[in-house]
């Protein structure tokens, strides 16, 4: 890819033509589309040009430039944020056309000085590819951190600190905010640093090693080592660069400089740390209220225990968003680049403690609607002229109070009756819906869940089809029901397939249940309506009957060709007969290649991996399967796949039907009863009892000056505001992308509000309701400070996953990288203090941003290697896109938990350590989750003790290599551990299969690649590389 973007003044590049450059004098660039958007031709990503419509003023050396003029605000002192302006973005960009953002502890931040303006921002960052021509800077690599809110123990493995040159100051300036976390000197490394941080690229870094502030230069290979850092008892705790000339002042209370020899190896310690951060949010915020009262307010982390009131806005467990304050102006978002989205979880579970959503039933009239953008009653309607009218708080419509909804106002212009109904004092409720909000205005049936089991040779013989009929005996007991309710009312029907198709008559009549064949799949339809769909309760015993009969009257079947699409329409067709929506558990195990609509044939080529066409293999074959979807959507039928493969099926294509409909896609490679079983049924128990809706339509309203522009999940989008989702249940979340139409206000802010229309298990229509409302803020040093990590990195990982399916890898890991850079860049320049160049700065709401980003393009979907297998890649790229924020964070910083240590009388887990393989002790016991894997990890110099605690065994090299779960054994330690890990398979949505690994075993191998600190085992670079690379695209961008 040509290096296009910002392009730097010369002597370093010259502008090319065609590109967001700056002509010698920085003028006004060629206008040019922001990052594209991923889903446009590869041609789309030419960098934004920082756009100043002015040409700044040039200042004295070292000096900031005077302010500039705005077109937005006459007193544009405070931050310069809104100076910058760039061409609007082409019509269509999509998720990346806009920043990201996150949001640790927020603390409240001085403006920077009037001074600070934005002059030639970031005009040098190569954006177009890894390895651009010669730099200012090589990498730095992060050596010190200064004044986090976090404390991290002062770097040990440091001879004496050397002194930048320059004079020591003992003051502070006064508007250094205190949400940045400055890293000090970032070393610069040799010639041969290794390559740029991204797999499947090996060119070195090219430019010479600059001599570094300290006055050395450190030569050879590697990250070198750390220049110097004062020592500093600064207010903050943490080491920090001493004062450059031009800077005002340094920390308060620096001592005097050491001078002492470089060292070779950066302390890991000085770069922020993930687990620092959780547990730091954990400690000021854990155990506490979150009341949602507070427009803008940012909530605790996900992996916060906290306990929600809802007084007004929905509680982040419905609704999280990548910043809780949006930039004014539609220039402000495009300087900054931090995409604004939500990323909303209408059906998720509520702890215990918290009451479950009220239910408003206004009878026959129905919930109360604006009339012009048909927003429902929510507390950002404001009620006038003696609480006859409202006016609407999304589109400003006045509205007529009906008659029977009537209330006088009280002294503050509020109801009388505000407390007593949901819909006006809280920020999430139900209304039951009315027949207009019904197919065909007629109140549905209850769902129906259909079983639907693939009797192929391969299933017979694994002995799945036994293990699955037993379970559901007992399984079918425990389907959801209503509150309060005694059973479910959702039928159930049960269906075995091969190459042909049998359905069960379990009629409760019946002594008997019966079978009927359907031998012509491609035109499908179901052989019996009455008898099919059953009550479970009324026709236990035939059901019985049938589970016991199923495994043998297959038990000779040498029958390895199967259907799969005419199993899906046989769901629908059935579903349709009985008019109720419903869910399909399809059991299957190989590729369908028997003659009938949906046959696939192997198109797994590892020759595509790193080319152009890459992309095709993520991409679904077209034809019948879109349509599918389409009907399946239309029908309210959602498709559950459970796969357990021995060899390439085509994930992508047989995943296509549930990642549209609301479904999950379950996958157990090599399936063995005895090591898989209990993982198996795990996730079928899960997914069989959660809580969930159908038939459900989605709409997100905004008030005025921003829109829902883009949607993510497992759903389908028939036009551009109605998300349509066959189910949606308490782990599938919905991911947003916002755009500017217009400037937002500071004073009102703005809101969303989420209506999802859904049917019950019972089968009433219903209508979830999720409130929000957000700051709107001019100044950037806001944005910054209102970020949420978790949720940047849920919709950047959403919008890549979209993206591989029409781009080239390499493109978009580039972009990611690039806007990684230009984040934290428009951070620097206009909220940072002044400091010297070779710090590198984070917002303290991002400082771990960069290592989550880094884990992202360490994912199997966006590495490029052969070693990686298509469907485990596929598979990863539709889990990921249904994702909710804690499941994702989790994924992309897996737990790492010392176990040998572990306090057995305390309920409290150990607290979790970064993951690195430093971490690591050999004589200890680890346990690793990420929410899809689980590992124990055993140092090979595990004291006996231990491993017979654990194991009863007498010493580690007794340890079969197999084994899948721990033993039962009647000691603290055990009880211990193993309730530490049923906990955890207790609280995660997918169950995940424990695999033992002992250190220096080949099966290790698998645990280290989630260590995502350190080197992908695919290609990827180590947290401390990528830092350094990023902090010299920084600096690139700022020079």
């Amino acid at each position: 890819m040509s290096q296009q973007g910002y392009v730097a003044a010369p002597p370093y590049s010259q502008a090319q033509p065609g590109m967001g450059g700056y002509q010698g004098g920085f003028g006004p660039g060629p206008v040019q589309p922001l990052y594209g958007h991923y889903g446009g031709p590869p041609q789309a990503f030419n960098a934004p040009p920082a756009g100043m419509m002015k040409p700044p003023v040039s200042s004295a050396a070292g000096m900031p430039p005077p302010p500039v003029s705005s077109p937005y605000n006459p007193n544009v002192q405070q931050n310069g944020a809104h100076l910058q302006r760039y061409p609007a973005p082409p019509a269509g960009s999509a998720a990346y056309g806009q920043p990201p953002q996150s949001a640790y502890n927020s603390m409240a931040s001085p403006a920077p000085p009037p001074g600070q303006q934005l002059t030639n921002q970031m005009s040098a960052m190569n954006l177009g590819n890894y390895a651009p021509g010669p730099m200012q800077s090589p990498p730095a690599a992060p050596s010190s951190v200064a004044q986090q809110p976090f404390q991290m123990a002062p770097p040990l493995a440091m001879g004496q600190p050397q002194m930048p040159p320059g004079p020591q100051s003992p003051n502070m300036p006064p508007q250094m905010s205190p949400q940045q976390s400055p890293l000090t000197n970032m070393p610069m490394a040799g010639p041969q640093m290794g390559g740029p941080p991204m797999a499947g690229m090996g060119r070195p870094f090219p430019g010479p090693p600059l001599p570094g502030a300290g006055g050395f230069q450190q030569p050879g290979p590697g990250a070198a080592g750390p220049l110097g850092y004062p020592q500093q008892a600064g207010q903050f705790g943490g080491h920090m660069a001493g004062p450059q000339p031009s800077m005002p002042g340094g920390f308060p209370g620096a001592p005097a400089p050491l001078a002492g020899p470089p060292q070779k190896k950066l302390d890991p310690d000085s770069i922020p740390s993930t687990t620092q951060v959780i547990e730091d949010d954990q400690a000021k915020q854990g155990g506490q209220v979150f009341n949602t009262n507070i427009r803008g307010q940012v909530p605790p982390l996900v992996t916060t225990d906290f306990t929600v009131q809802d007084q007004g806005n929905a509680s982040p467990r419905f609704i999280r968003c990548t910043t809780y304050s949006l930039p004014c102006t539609i220039d402000l978002a495009k300087q900054c680049q931090v995409p604004l989205a939500s990323i909303i979880k209408p059906f998720a579970s509520l702890p215990k403690n918290e009451s479950p959503l009220y239910v408003v039933n206004h009878g026959e009239t129905g919930p109360i609607r604006c009339n012009r953008c048909k927003a429902y009653m929510c507390p950002y309607m404001q009620f006038i002229d003696g609480g006859r009218r409202y006016q609407c708080g999304f589109c400003n419509c006045v509205n007529e109070v009906p008659v029977f909804y009537f209330q006088h106002l009280d002294h503050m212009g509020r109801r009388v009756d505000f407390y007593e109904r949901p819909e006006l004092s809280l920020g999430s409720y139900e209304f039951v819906a009315t027949l207009d909000y019904c197919k065909n205005n007629k109140l549905p049936n209850p769902p129906a869940y259909i079983f639907m089991i693939d009797v192929s040779y391969n299933n017979i013989k694994s002995g799945l089809v036994k293990l699955i009929c037993d379970e559901l005996k007992t399984l079918l007991d425990k389907l959801p029901s209503e509150e309060g309710v005694e059973s479910s009312a959702i039928k159930v029907g049960f269906v075995t397939y091969n190459k042909i198709l049998h359905f069960y008559n379990v009629k409760s009549a019946l002594a008997q249940p019966q079978m009927m064949v359907v031998s012509d799949t491609a035109e499908m339809f179901v052989p019996l309506l009455d008898g099919f769909l059953v009550n479970y309760q009324d026709s236990r015993a035939v059901i019985y009957n049938l589970l016991d009969q199923i495994p043998d009257m297959f038990a000779d079947t040498n029958e390895s060709e199967t259907v799969f699409v005419p199993v899906i329409q046989a769901g629908v067709e059935a579903f349709k007969a009985a008019e109720c929506s419903g869910k399909l558990f399809i059991f299957h195990s190989s590729m369908p290649t028997a003659e009938a609509p949906g046959k696939l044939k192997n198109r797994d080529d590892k020759k595509l991996v790193n080319t152009e066409k890459e992309k095709t293999l993520f991409q679904p074959q077209k034809g019948v399967y879109e349509q599918l979807s389409k009907d399946c959507v239309a029908q309210g039928c959602c498709v559950d796949l459970f796969l357990f493969p021995s060899q390439y099926v085509d994930l992508a294509t047989m995943g296509d039907v549930p990642s549209h409909t609301g479904g999950s896609v379950y996958k157990y490679n090599n399936f063995q009863v005895e090591t898989d079983g209990e993982h198996f049924l795990r996730d079928l128990r899960k997914d069989v009892q959660k809580s969930i809706g159908f038939d459900a339509i989605m709409r997100v309203r905004t008030s005025t000056g921003f829109r829902a522009t883009d949607f993510f999940g497992a759903i389908h989008m028939n036009n551009t505001t109605d998300i349509e989702m066959a189910a949606v249940d308490c782990d599938k979340a919905v991911t947003v992308e916002f755009k500017h139409d217009d400037t937002l206000s500071e004073e009102t802010g703005a809101h969303m509000q989420c209506a999802l229309l859904y049917t019950t298990i019972n089968g009433q229509r219903r209508l979830r309701i999720h409130n929000l409302s957000l700051n709107c803020s001019s100044q950037l040093s806001e944005l910054y400070k209102s970020c949420e990590t978790d949720s940047l990195i849920n919709f950047f990982a959403k919008s890549v996953y979209r993206a591989i399916l029409s781009q080239p890898l390499k493109n978009v890991r580039e972009i990611l990288v690039n806007q990684t850079a230009h984040m934290l860049a428009c951070y620097r320049k206009n909220c940072a203090s002044p400091s010297a160049a070779s710090q590198l700065i984070l917002p303290d709401a991002m400082k771990v941003f960069p290592v989550y980003m880094n884990s992202l393009m360490k994912t199997a979907p966006l590495v490029g290697s052969t070693e990686l297998s298509t469907d485990d890649r596929a598979h990863l790229r539709l889990l990921v896109m249904a994702m909710g924020v804690e499941d994702t964070q989790l994924l992309l910083y897996p737990r790492l938990v010392p176990l040998h240590n572990v306090d057995v009388n305390s309920e409290a887990l150990p607290a979790p350590v970064r993951c690195s393989e430093e971490r690591l002790a050999d004589s200890g016991m680890f346990l690793l989750e990420n929410g899809h894997s689980m590992f124990l990890w055993l140092g090979q110099a595990s004291p006996p003790d231990l491993i017979q605690s654990i194991f009863n065994l007498p010493s580690l090299a007794h340890l079969q290599g197999n084994m899948c779960a721990l033993p039962e054994l009647d000691n603290p330690l055990s009880n211990k551990v193993r309730s530490i890990i049923s906990g955890l398979l207790e609280k995660r949505p997918n169950s995940m299969k424990l695999q033992i690994v002992r250190q220096k075993d080949k099966p290790e191998m698998l645990f280290r690649q989630f260590l995502v600190e350190d080197k992908g085992l695919h290609g990827g670079a180590s947290y401390m590389d990528f830092l350094c690379y990023v902090h010299r695209e920084i600096r690139q961008l700022l020079t």
